[in-house]
């Protein structure tokens, strides 16, 4: 199998305008993500996917690869399928722009999972300890073969009765498809619960399209905010 990996990274961000670049010890976050990526040896083409000729110039100026998309998408992976038009794959890996941290581990758990033939998307979830009615740490539940069952910012499970068997899953937000997923992913019109979370996964689980969910112990600190960036900072420091 044939994988790939493109980055989504636009300029406008109603938090963060701009983000991509934001330095994070002394580099650009869009740097950081695209070494990882490219570092972790399990792609053969590491692209970043963007609308923003800042941007764009920023990847070739660090030796990274760039395609200039439309600017007009709904979501990032609409940006990605743009890009996988013109190239060569069988499974794409779309990395958010915004996970500087992200490593070679959890993306070979993750394009493992297309060793069998009945996963045609997947992503990845962690253990949340602590902070789980924060609304910009996106949740997920699963079905007892691990498929996602719905991703929320609100709290789910509800633990009515305190139970403490109760377990709580971050979404990670990086997804990976097989071609034709993603070709049909975009074919979609954006959803009604999509609309109402604003979470481009909840497309797919509404037209009954599985995600395979791969537990990591990675969980990142995906920047959407400047005080995402302090705490990223801190965390490099620490290091």
């Amino acid at each position: 199998m044939k994988f790939v990996a493109v980055i989504p990274a636009r300029w406008q961000s109603s938090r963060f305008p701009g983000k991509p670049l934001a330095l994070l010890n002394n580099k650009p976050i869009i740097q950081h993500v695209y070494e990882n990526v490219l570092n972790s040896g399990i792609f053969e083409q590491v692209i970043v996917a963007t609308d923003s000729q800042n941007i764009f110039d920023a990847v070739h100026a660090f030796g990274g690869s760039a395609q200039m998309t439309s600017s007009d998408h709904h979501s990032g992976t609409d940006r990605v399928a743009e890009v996988c038009q013109n190239i060569d794959f069988d499974i794409v890996v779309n990395v958010q722009g915004d996970e500087p941290f992200i490593s070679a581990e959890p993306l070979k758990l993750l394009t493992d999972a297309f060793h069998d033939p009945q996963v045609k998307v997947a992503s990845l979830m962690h253990l949340i300890f602590g902070k789980i009615d924060d609304h910009n740490r996106v949740k997920v539940v699963c079905d007892n073969q691990e498929n996602a069952l719905y991703f929320s910012r609100s709290v789910i499970p509800c633990n009515r009765d305190f139970n403490p068997e109760a377990h709580y899953y971050g979404h990670v937000g990086v997804y990976a498809f097989r071609k034709e997923s993603l070709f049909k992913f975009i074919e979609l019109p954006p959803a009604k619960l999509e609309n109402i979370e604003k979470l481009e996964q909840l497309r797919l689980l509404e037209n009954g399209i599985k995600i395979k969910m791969i537990e990591t112990n990675y969980s990142g600190i995906g920047i959407d905010t400047p005080e995402d960036l302090a705490q990223a900072e801190k965390k490099f420091q620490k290091k």
